[in-house]
């Protein structure tokens, strides 16, 4: 089981990602960015799309300054439907 440090998240957000029963860097890989941040949305409802770029920057292994216009509307229009 691979730490979160190693996808560059802090303590809070490894504990929030913990408190919605994703516990390791190989889980947050395999339920992907979207569901991760659906799971937030619901327990932290003042989480925003930034986060969602963050979570997908970290699966991807880039930096969030590395996803394109694309990649970032898309998961922005994602963001709006939850």
């Amino acid at each position: 089981m691979t730490s979160f440090k190693t996808l560059g998240f802090g303590k809070t957000m490894e504990d929030k990602l913990h408190s919605v029963d994703i516990h390791s860097a190989e889980e947050l890989i395999n339920i992907g960015s979207k569901q991760a941040a659906f799971r937030l949305k619901v327990k932290y409802p003042n989480t925003c799309v930034v986060i969602l770029y963050y979570l997908e920057a970290a699966i991807r292994g880039v930096d969030i300054k590395q996803l394109d216009n694309a990649c970032k509307s898309e998961l922005k229009e994602y963001f709006k439907q939850i």
